[in-house]
């Protein structure tokens, strides 16, 4: 026959792990395949013909009357046509057998041919509750099986297998341990009475009077017919009232499973009580869709499957109908994702999954997926022998709302207007109805209680939102909703400048009602209400990644009433703005117009943040105009005592500073805002704060402090979820981890990220430049100079801007590695760090240049490398100066200097070891020296007096670099340092800097004094 064979094997009864250890490498030698699973400790063999299946069993009992605890072994055996349910009967053939009996099922005993020595068992009823089936056993142990049939019982048939449950059904194993009264609650279609009986199956040896399932759905009047039903059920006499039954039951020990208490509930509460109180040795496992709230009760609310779970209900239900002779087979190829969403959005409740499973002959997946929309009218299926209200996902909830009270209909079907979750006060300020009323829509199981909040499943809400529109209800809801909801926010709006940790703690969790109530507000005829509420809540979008979906908000909101000049209408594009920052900031200028808008109002708080805001559009293409306008920001911002908006303008001069390397001017600002940022949980500018205080460590030679503060910048992003921030942080982090040798961590550190941007295509910032970077420190070139190749490119998304100077270095180190000319990008970079005056980038460029040229042109590359060692020391540039020492000692092995290289390259190697600093890869060997090793400054005074192989002297025309000797001429040219500036594309500070010098070496103190000087 066709399908599949399945072979289980467990030990009767506890036995150690060495047992199971031996069995499973007694299984490990039978031919089939071995089933790998993690809900089993036994092993689990597939055949495909039953025959194999069956000599493999009597190998295994052989092999096991050989090993202790061998007599022990339990095996069965069971065809059918697919593998997730044959396995699953197979094990509950497994459950009946006794020590050392091999246990077939009637479809693998058909395998055999007759005589082939099998013992007809006769019919047995499994712990699955299908129907009683013939059992054959290979052993001849003659030992009573350990069937349903031991006990009396009247357990229901049930005619579809039972998927997943597993953990719920052991825990309630355990609660019926120790209460005499367990309830399962639950909506309609969750799955009650199935786990209901699923459980009582599996203990039906505790109760040796039986087991007894009692159907309450047809009765809908008094007291009189529960111990009716009842008795009736267990075959005993019956009288008006329950004196007879509980006489009866009085010295029994039985479990009493009533189903479907809920339209009856207070008849079924006033017999239990009764049996509770007479019988003492009887249990009840009861199923309704409301507890029966009496003494001693265990409720048990059963929950909706786990997605596995609620996939693999979908898909063998799926392929029963479509008959299909395997499960994962009977559905359409690419259909995983289609059936994921099917089960998420009906909330994994068993019913309903069924329900639409059974479309499946005549839809595929996709199209059921689609139907949902209309999943009342979908989700219905006429089957025989099936109550009616199971036969329709509407007739399953309808039977719950026609058990409700007036009041408690009405406020159940105001509560479609929330979506996701919601507080106890907001259900009851909007539903206008009291704790009491609202507590028995829970104890109804049409609201779904979690850890103080509270949900209605999708399902149940759509047929809510139905019954509001039918009360012409739905318009006046949303209205409350709006109401209340813009009610909150504008009162925590203060938060976001004291603490904005309690403000995302209070609004968050209420994201789905914002979105809903901002749907509604700005759909009005007059949005204010919805435009109010997007200014207040503009901090949300740069939560959880969702800035894009925030400005399409704040956008709706400004074009209402585009020609609106309020307060509300500039708080709005303040919103927009910020939240613009890390998404797209250049696409609409509303910091600009906020700008105008503010001004015009006189408000100079809101003129101090649009003003930093503007500067952050100015980043790109003029540092100088950027810090102009903070530090206008600021003066607004300290004049009127705003903290808020005085850190906002700070936090910007703080990236200022660094990209300057002007950190005697850096380090007090950091310490006067980094503290006040953390503390009012302003997370997004403390950690652009922490991030540039870590790098500025790092530039000035504290790698170990360095990290810990990127570390602590991390910290501060990861709350917001906001792939802007926390791709900041953790791409600082791992540039430093790369640049102390701790490569593995730092790819490990990234690897969410590689991951995010492939999966899911998402742009994460400076993950190329990072990635370029760690790639260059593990020695891996041509990675590091892919990684970033479309930025660098001339025609780039940074041409002309900082970000493309800071790029080229790395790529063109990486370039060099591999033994390709860099000349032309690094003189690029050099032309980009003069114009937006970045030192740092600058002698990394002339460094590499100047490396470069050791070879053809020791002169030229003397004069760039002590350039750049001029740049880095001035600066206090620690970790780049060790690489202009090893660029010098480079220079010295070439000019034959070999003393002046040992001590440069000694002086370098202890300082990167003390530090902690990687050696780079492209580092070629150089000498050491038997000399005590000079220190940092004293190697960086010995490098300047040697000044390489033409011993350029101190002073006089021939000490200036070739960038003085420029300067210098145009000075005494007459012009001015903001024209030098410009014609040299340099800052007027680095003009400045450079004229000091020479100043210093042509021992004059001004420009007239240059100017009549005669260049030799």
């Amino acid at each position: 026959m066709g399908g599949v064979t399945v072979l289980v094997a467990s030990y009767a009864g506890a036995a150690s792990a060495p047992a199971y250890a031996r069995l499973a490498g007694l299984a490990a030698e039978l031919p089939g395949e071995q089933l790998v699973r993690r809900d089993a400790g036994w092993p689990v063999l597939l055949y495909a013909d039953p025959a194999e299946a069956i000599a493999a069993a009597r190998t295994l009992r052989e092999a096991a009357s050989r090993v202790p605890a061998g007599e022990l072994l339990r095996i069965a055996l069971h065809t059918g046509s697919s593998t997730g349910p044959a396995v699953r009967h197979a094990e509950q053939l497994l459950a009946v057998a006794n020590p050392g009996q091999t246990l077939l099922t009637a479809t693998t005993a058909a395998g055999l041919v007759e005589g082939a020595g099998l013992t007809d068992l006769g019919m047995h009823r499994l712990q699955d509750l299908g129907s009683p089936e013939r059992v054959f056993e290979l052993t001849a142990t003659a030992e009573p099986l350990l069937s349903l049939d031991r006990v009396p019982n009247n357990l229901p048939v049930m005619f579809t297998s039972f998927v997943g449950r597993q953990t719920q059904v052991a825990a309630l194993r355990t609660q019926l341990s120790g209460s005499r009264l367990v309830t399962l609650t639950g909506p309609g279609g969750c799955g009650k009475t199935r786990l209901a009986a699923a459980a009582a199956a599996q203990l039906a040896d505790r109760w040796p009077d039986g087991v007894w399932w009692v159907d309450l759905s047809a009765i809908t009047a008094g007291a009189a017919q529960v111990p009716e039903a009842v008795a009736a059920a267990l075959g005993l006499l019956v009288e008006s009232g329950d004196r007879l039954l509980i006489g009866q039951l009085r010295t029994k020990r039985a479990l009493i499973c009533l189903d479907n208490c809920e339209q009856i509930v207070d008849a079924v509460a006033e017999f239990v009580l009764a049996l509770q109180t007479g019988c003492p040795e009887i249990s009840v496992l009861a199923t309704s869709r409301e507890p029966l709230d009496i003494p001693g009760e265990a409720v048990w609310r059963v929950p909706a499957l786990a997605p596995d779970e609620a996939r693999a209900l979908f898909v063998e239900r799926a392929a029963l109908v479509s008959m299909s002779p395997d499960a994962e087979h009977g559905l359409p190829p690419g259909s995983e994702q289609a059936i994921r969403s099917i089960c998420a959005r009906l909330d994994g409740m068993p019913l309903a999954l069924e329900l639409a499973a059974a479309w499946i002959p005549t839809l595929t997946p996709e199209q059921v997926e689609a139907g949902l929309s209309d999943r009342f009218g979908l989700l219905r299926k006429n089957v025989r022998g099936v109550a009616v209200r199971q036969q329709t996902l509407a007739a399953s909830i309808a039977w719950s709302y026609d058990l409700l009270a007036d009041d408690e209909r009405r406020v159940f079907s105001r509560l479609a207007v929330f979506s996701g979750g919601f507080s106890l006060d907001a259900a009851t300020t909007i539903c206008d109805t009291t704790l009491e009323t609202f507590s028995r829509l829970v104890d109804k199981s049409l609201v779904v209680a979690e850890g103080g909040r509270y949900r209605l499943l999708e399902t149940i809400r759509e047929y809510a939102a139905t019954r509001l529109a039918e009360a012409d209800e739905t318009e006046p809801t949303r209205d409350r909703h709006l109401d209340h909801y813009l009610s909150v926010a504008e009162t925590a709006e203060p938060l976001l400048d004291k603490d904005r940790d309690a403000w995302r703690t209070q609004i968050e969790p209420d994201r789905e009602n914002y979105r809903a109530a901002l749907d509604h507000g700005l759909s009005l005829a007059d949005p204010t209400r919805g435009r109010r509420l997007a200014a207040a809540l503009r901090w949300l979008w740069n939560l959880q990644a969702t800035g894009t979906e925030g400005i399409t908000y704040l956008r709706r909101a400004i074009d209402r009433d585009p020609d609106d000049r309020s307060l509300l209408q500039a708080r709005l594009l303040y919103g927009y703005a910020t939240v613009a920052d890390t998404v797209d900031p250049f696409g609409y200028d509303a910091a600009g117009r906020g700008l105008v808008l503010a001004t015009e109002l006189g408000d100079d708080r809101l003129r101090s943040l649009f003003l930093a805001l503007t500067a952050v559009g100015e980043f790109f293409t003029d540092l100088q105009k950027a810090w102009d306008l903070t530090a206008e920001g600021r003066r607004l911002a300290e004049g009127i005592g705003n903290a808020p908006a005085r850190d906002a303008n700070v936090a910007l001069q703080c990236v200022l500073l660094a990209l300057w390397d002007r950190y005697d001017e850096l380090w007090p600002l950091l310490d006067l805002v980094a503290d006040g940022l953390l503390t009012s949980g302003e997370r997004g500018i403390a950690s652009t704060v922490l991030t540039v205080w870590s790098e500025s460590l790092m530039t000035t030679g504290h790698p170990g402090k360095a990290i810990v503060l990127a570390e602590r910048a991390l910290a501060a992003a990861e709350p917001l979820a906001d792939l802007h921030r926390v791709g900041a942080a953790r791409g600082q982090l791992a540039t430093l981890m790369a640049r102390t040798g701790r490569i593995a961590e730092a790819r490990e550190l990234m690897r969410p990220l590689l991951d995010l941007a492939e999966t899911a295509d998402a742009v994460v910032p400076n993950l190329g430049q990072v990635m370029s970077v760690i790639s260059y420190w593990s020695g891996e070139y041509a990675e590091a100079v892919e990684w970033t190749a479309r930025e660098v490119a001339p025609d780039g998304p940074f041409a002309d801007t900082f970000v493309l100077a800071m790029l080229i270095p790395t790529s063109a180190a990486a370039l060099r590695a591999q033994g390709k000319d860099a000349t032309e990008p690094l003189e690029r970079a050099v032309q980009l760090a003069r114009r937006h005056n970045l030192p740092r980038i600058v002698a990394d460029a002339l460094d590499q240049l100047g490396r470069a040229a050791i070879q053809d042109h020791p002169d030229k590359a003397a004069d760039l490398l002590h350039e750049a060692l001029t740049i880095r020391a001035d600066r206090g540039l620690s970790t780049y100066t060790i690489e202009s020492l090893e660029s010098l000692a480079l220079l010295a092995v070439h000019t034959n200097r070999p003393t002046d290289a040992g001590r440069l390259a000694h002086a370098a190697t202890i300082t990167r070891t003390e530090r902690g600093l990687a050696t780079p890869p492209d580092l070629p060997a150089l000498p050491t020296s038997d000399e005590p090793p000079l220190a940092l400054d004293d190697a960086v005074a010995y490098a300047r007096r040697m000044r390489g192989t033409r011993g350029r002297p101190t002073t006089g025309w021939a000490s200036l670099t070739p960038t003085e000797q420029q300067v210098a001429a145009l000075a005494a040219e007459g012009l001015t340092n903001p024209q030098i500036a410009e014609r040299l594309y340099m800052s007027r500070g680095t003009v400045k800097t450079h004229l000091a010098h020479i100043y210093t070496k042509l021992t004059v103190t001004n420009r007239t004094e240059l100017a009549a000087l005669k260049k030799p």
